[in-house]
């Protein structure tokens, strides 16, 4: 399990913290019993704030611990996101904190530099600057030091904070110590902040969102997550009654059983698998800064009706009242605060970019629904992410497919994967290439499947002697990798590889993105080598992994075939091949592709002279032309030269003229006489109602759309379009 993996169970729990949050503010068992409300409130209620906590670093940190100087950004937006949003919360209880007096009281000024580093402004504002420093601590410990190491370091820091907080009745009869912790609290009033509480739960998060991580829920059997849950939860209320009556806690808001207590509720969450609810995300973070202010308003509007007894003085109606009106408020503000970021996070399209390639998410994840459906129940979608998939950005596209349930993905070669799972990419990723036995070591530290090209290649993998994940490659007729299915013994002979785990079986049809009758012979004859294998290994007594034999055109024209996976490569792209090319199923499958580039120059060259290399072309007239940012070094085929190539520019045609440079294309645009410099021209997209296809750029370059849009380089800047600001 992973950060983008099917993460619903911490969804749901995000609404549960929230409540507890709530409920530690408003007491709602006081007037039932005291003892009860200690244990919901004082106990319970405090695995609330580290929960949120180890979801960010869950979903934030993950990524940051491998080291990579790029994701260093994503630290930063972080910490820029909840600067901002504490600013925000500043002012909005501002007025409060002005008619209660706390800047008029003595010495507040001095406070103030404590309280905003510290203890927010406001007595529930102290999670905000906590989760900014504890955030870069976090990442500064798993920059510098093994996981192992930096939580370590991150438990030291929770133990020093532990004694100031519910153990301080133990150190304060030592001297040293009590000494110590007094000049603690002249800098905080509590070691519950971002300095001792906070960077335990973000590394201990982070620890569990690694693929490598013994914390992992996948290693662990249900049955031990929920006995150590239950276990470590009933530990933890010992813990806190126990310290409660013997008057040890200065504050109650560390425990030594917390910290197990949360590592068993967090993997227990991990298990709960399902579509991730990204709409219950803002709401819980909003109802955590609003409740206050639901508290004050509950309480005025009992006070100025008369109904105090009932909204006040029973503290399990008021409970509900105050976190009824917090949700209601949250729900009101979360739509806002989606528009806010959404514009917040508007692509650089259309300003600076020189060539870019826009990716619509969510025609991406329409096309993921949409295959799901042509699937069979038992069939999974592995999604193809190989050549950067096909050009739209391997790492964020695999990411998002994560957060939509995908689990699992296949990759051409080991960096291919290495680069994802270093990038917080969670699943299953098969290596549908050869990999030299030489690097089997780091198939493993990965946690990657390898393509057993034959018997050989196989023997050769388990004599490494590391335990590997290994998919076989069965030969039915495309003569490419893999060991012939009419070698039943040799391919029986690899399940006996002890090293190897055999986790799949599967081959590739050749010919079936075609429906001629010779076609769909050979295919008919590929399925049939497929199965006769299968049922060859299982009379054998073998146990047989799980298979697969479609990939996108395989489902397309045989999505009858009942298998486990379908590995799906340009259809989840929403495009084919060619713009000829007939399915049997027809699919509403959008293109998740935009190309586009700026117009660098507009100049007129008049009759007779020549446009770019080699005098390829002589104008016949006086001729308006246009110098596109954008060439073959870029992926612009070169084959799109002279005249076979054409562009949008204010949702008209221009063809291009002369040859494509490595830097540049040249448009003519005489009959385009607004175009000037700065203006976007689109190579694969929709400009207005026109389009060109990626399939028809292909054709007219002379090759299928899989390779127009794997070599896309690098220049080519990637924009991620959200799913909330995308269209068709």
């Amino acid at each position: 399990m992973n950060p983008q993996q099917e993460t619903v169970g911490i969804d749901y729990f995000r609404i549960v913290a929230a409540l507890l949050v709530v409920a530690n503010h408003t007491s709602p068992l006081s007037s039932v019993n005291g003892t009860a409300d200690f244990v919901l409130t004082r106990v319970i209620a405090r695995v609330a704030v580290p929960f949120f906590f180890m979801t960010s670093g869950f979903y934030l940190l993950s990524g940051w611990a491998t080291g990579r100087g790029a994701d260093r950004g994503k630290l930063f937006r972080f910490l820029a996101r909840t600067a901002l949003l504490y600013s925000v919360a500043i002012a909005l209880y501002l007025p409060v904190n002005l008619y209660t007096g706390a800047f008029g009281a003595q010495g507040w000024l001095r406070r103030l530099p404590k309280d905003l580093l510290f203890g927010g402004t406001f007595y529930h504002l102290w999670y905000l600057p906590a989760a900014i420093i504890g955030a870069a601590i976090a990442w500064l410990l798993l920059q510098r030091f093994r996981p192992g190491q930096a939580f370590g370091i991150a438990l030291l820091l929770y133990i020093i904070g532990l004694f100031g907080d519910s153990y301080y009745g133990v150190v304060e009869k030592a001297p040293v110590l009590r000494s110590f912790y007094e000049a603690l609290f002249a800098f905080s009033d509590y070691t519950r902040n971002g300095l001792f509480f906070a960077p335990v739960f973000f590394v201990l998060g982070t620890t569990m969102a690694k693929p490598d991580s013994r914390l992992q829920p996948s290693r662990l059997q249900p049955r031990i997550c929920f006995a150590g849950l239950t276990a470590t939860l009933a530990l933890l209320l010992a813990e806190g009654l126990l310290l409660h009556a013997i008057g040890t806690p200065r504050h109650d808001s560390m425990y030594l059983m917390l910290l197990p207590c949360m590592a068993f509720l967090f993997q227990s969450l991990l298990l709960w698998k399902g579509q991730k609810r990204k709409n219950l995300r803002d709401i819980p973070m909003l109802v955590y800064l609003i409740h206050p202010l639901m508290i004050i308003v509950v309480r005025g509007f009992a006070k100025a009706v008369g109904l105090q007894r009932w909204l006040i003085d029973n503290s399990i109606v008021h409970f509900f009242a105050v976190a009824g009106c917090s949700f209601a408020a949250a729900a009101v503000a979360a739509p806002l605060l989606q528009i806010a970021r959404g514009r917040q996070a508007a692509p650089r399209r259309n300003q600076t970019s020189r060539a870019w390639a826009e990716i619509n998410l969510a025609n991406l994840g329409h096309n993921v629904q949409a295959l799901r459906e042509a699937m069979p129940d038992a069939c999974a979608l592995m999604a193809v992410v190989k050549g950067n998939a096909y050009g739209h950005g391997d790492v964020e596209v695999a990411r998002h497919l994560n957060q939509m349930g995908i689990s699992a993905f296949a990759v051409a070669a080991i960096d291919e994967g290495i680069r994802l799972r270093k990038h917080g990419v969670s699943g299953s990723i098969l290596i549908l290439g050869y990999t030299m036995p030489e690097r089997a070591t780091e198939l493993a530290r990965y946690h990657l499947s390898q393509t057993v090209a034959d018997r050989d290649h196989a023997q050769r993998l388990n004599a490494v002697g590391k335990r590997i994940s290994v998919h076989i490659k069965v030969d039915t007729g495309m003569h490419r990798l893999g060991e012939s299915c009419d070698h039943v013994s040799e391919i029986a002979s690899i399940f006996g590889c002890g090293n190897l785990s055999i986790d799949g079986v599967f081959t590739h049809l050749s010919d079936s993105d075609s429906m001629k009758p010779e076609s769909i012979a050979l295919t008919d004859r590929q399925v049939r080598n497929f199965y006769r294998l299968l049922e060859a290994l299982r009379q054998q007594g073998l146990t047989l992994p799980k298979a697969h034999i479609q990939s996108s055109y395989g489902l397309l024209n045989y999505p009858d075939l009942q298998r486990d996976y379908a590995r799906v490569g340009i259809a989840l792209y929403g495009a084919l091949s060619s713009p000829d090319d007939e399915t049997k199923l027809e699919l509403d499958l959008r293109p998740v592709l935009s190309l586009r580039a700026r117009v660098a120059l507009v100049r007129t060259v008049t009759a007779g002279e020549s446009i770019g290399y080699a005098r390829q072309f002589i104008t016949e007239r006086d001729t308006r032309i246009a110098v596109l940012t954008i060439g073959y070094g870029d992926g612009v085929p070169r084959s799109l030269s002279g005249g076979k190539g054409r562009v949008l520019i204010h949702g008209c045609p221009a063809p291009i003229i002369g040859r494509v440079c490595m830097d540049q294309l040249m448009v003519d645009v005489t009959e385009l006489p607004d175009v000037e410099r700065g203006d976007v021209a689109t190579l694969i997209g929709r400009d207005g109602s026109a389009g060109i296809t990626v399939e028809q750029a292909a054709a007219d370059a002379g090759t299928i759309a899989n390779e127009l849009l794997s070599r896309l380089g690098s220049r080519v800047e990637r924009v991620f379009l959200p799913p909330s600001r995308t269209h068709r």
